[in-house]
């Protein structure tokens, strides 16, 4: 007679989860973000790679000093800076937001690939289409001319 198999032991718990594997760790490293980020902007650090590069102002060259300018209240130097910052700063701002929040719940990165559709694709080429529009009219001197990089 043969012994009857033994059962199989249950797992080990899994130790806790750390760092970015948890919404903690991954709002931590947002929030390092942002702080980075915004200490960057308060100490003047250009931001745009193109401007940084070619001593030119890239298309959304000015809208974060607009954005800045606009929150602060002070509307007309926000649309010296940049034109479309009624516009442009809404969406960019809720568009970060809603990946960030995305990002802590869920892990996922670029949580606004999931938007798609025929009027997204058509409002962001129509977008893309006016800054570019603005970008090269102000090289002309609309708008008061290129922001200062």
């Amino acid at each position: 007679m043969s012994p009857l198999p033994r059962a199989a032991s249950p797992a080990p718990p899994a130790p806790p989860r750390r760092g970015a594997a948890t919404p903690r760790g991954r709002a931590a490293r947002v929030g390092a973000i942002a702080a980075l980020a915004g200490a960057l902007v308060a100490c003047g650090v250009p931001l745009c790679p193109f401007a940084i590069v070619t001593r030119h102002p890239c298309p959304g060259c000015g809208l974060t000093r607009a954005t800045l300018a606009l929150a602060q209240g002070r509307v007309a130097e926000a649309l010296h800076f940049h034109p479309l910052v009624p516009i442009m700063a809404p969406l960019v701002i809720a568009a970060i937001a809603y990946n960030a929040a995305v990002y802590v719940k869920d892990g996922r990165i670029a949580a606004t690939e999931s938007a798609q559709g025929a009027w997204v694709t058509r409002i962001g080429v129509a977008l893309a289409v006016l800054m570019v529009t603005v970008w090269v009219a102000r090289f002309f001197g609309a708008f008061g001319g290129p922001v200062p990089v």
